[in-house]
């Protein structure tokens, strides 16, 4: 996942844009490998953050092909920074969260990724007025979409509405799988899922399970 995550920085187009990213990916390489993407809504396990990345990157991918007006750098960024801070903001090990860091309680990782753009920009020489510094920063800032969520700014581009969309349907649709594979197939109902305005999933039939 690791590998993926790095060949897609690599082929991002834009210089700015990959140089900006690749510096944040930097700041939390060592635990992008192993770190959680939440302390239990979704993807709260070993590896999940680059779990959640990559199936991103693949919806991503889809949506740049089907809708080829999207900047697919501003896609591909957005995906991968999104999230980026969580290492930061959470306290884990073996992909279990502890706790928050004082950093993560006082500033959370939506304000700690779009400061890490600002780091980025002034250590590169980059202008922070520049279209893709700021354009960043509004994919960041926006993911969440509201302010009762964690946003203080709504999406106002394209890529960030994409980017919000992509991100909750990953986060959602990962809650539903892990309810199902945590519910025993003799059973009809998971339990209530929190995340998923704590509703139980039930489990219909597919071909797999027909098989």
């Amino acid at each position: 996942m690791i590998e993926t995550i790095n060949r897609v920085i690599e082929g991002i187009s834009d210089p700015v844009i990959r140089n900006i990213v690749g510096y944040c990916v930097d700041k939390v390489s060592e635990k992008l490998a192993h770190y959680p993407a939440a302390k239990m809504h979704h993807h709260a396990y070993y590896a999940g953050l680059a779990y959640h990345i990559v199936r991103m990157l693949e919806i991503g991918e889809f949506l740049c092909n089907q809708r080829p007006f999207l900047n697919a750098d501003m896609i591909k960024a957005g995906i991968i920074l999104h999230d980026i801070a969580k290492p930061e903001e959470m306290i884990a090990q073996l992909g279990v969260v502890s706790d928050y860091s004082v950093q993560g309680k006082l500033i959370g990782h939506i304000a700690m990724a779009a400061s890490w753009i600002t780091e980025a920009a002034l250590r590169l020489n980059i202008p922070l007025d520049s279209e893709q510094v700021i354009g960043l920063q509004h994919l960041i800032l926006s993911h969440h979409n509201l302010g009762e969520w964690g946003s203080p700014v709504q999406p106002q581009t394209a890529e960030a509405v994409a980017l919000h969309y992509i991100d909750t349907l990953d986060a959602k649709l990962q809650m539903a799988e892990d309810a199902l594979n945590a519910t025993s197939d003799k059973e009809l109902w998971t339990q209530p899922i929190r995340g998923l305005e704590n509703k139980a999933m039930y489990r219909t039939s597919n071909s797999e399970r027909n098989e």
